[in-house]
C-alpha cells in the first residue's frame, strides 16, 4: 500500500506534539532533539509499523532510540 505522503507528515507532526508533552518541551524543542539524535529518521523509515501503535508506544521509543544516540531526555 502507496503512503500518502500528507498521512506521513501529518503524523510525524503529531508524534514531535506528542514528545513535546511528555517531555514539557516546545513542538520546535522537540523537533530539534528528535531530529539530531535520530527519531524523525526513524518515524520516516518505520511509519508502517509505528502508526499502528500507540502514541505512549512511540515515544517510549523514540526517547529510547534517542538515548542510545546520546539524547539525555528521561
Amino acid at each position: 500500500m502507496k503512503v500518502r505522503l500528507e498521512d506521513k507528515i501529518a503524523y510525524i507532526i503529531a508524534v514531535v506534539n506528542e514528545f513535546a508533552a511528555r517531555f514539557a518541551l516546545n513542538p520546535q524543542q522537540a523537533y530539534r532533539y528528535l531530529d539530531r539524535f535520530k527519531g524523525i529518521d526513524f518515524v520516516d523509515e518505520f511509519y508502517n509499523v509505528e502508526h499502528t501503535q500507540s502514541f505512549d508506544d512511540v515515544v517510549d521509543d523514540l526517547a529510547l532510540l534517542c538515548r542510545k544516540n546520546g539524547g539525555a531526555l528521561a
